[in-house]
């Protein structure tokens, strides 16, 4: 299992668009400076009136498959 931190600054409407499934992945970069792609509906655990702001763990399968995101820390 691997955990990646990353940032992620999505505004509310970029939100909505993950949320409707116009945007299957998210991609953003991980602290470490990895490219990181994971599942948009992911971000419905986490998503707020404001958006997504700040780094968020992903919780890793040894197959590549996204178990978990968690907060970390707050960008605002």
């Amino acid at each position: 299992m691997m955990t990646l931190d990353v940032v992620l600054s999505l505004s509310p409407a970029a939100c909505r668009a993950y949320y409707e499934a116009r945007a299957e992945q998210v991609r953003a970069w991980s602290t470490d400076g990895r490219r990181v792609a994971f599942p948009a509906v992911a971000l419905r655990r986490v998503v707020t009136r404001e958006g997504v702001h700040g780094i968020y763990r992903l919780r890793v399968s040894d197959q590549g498959k996204l178990l978990e995101i968690t907060r970390q820390a707050d960008l605002r």
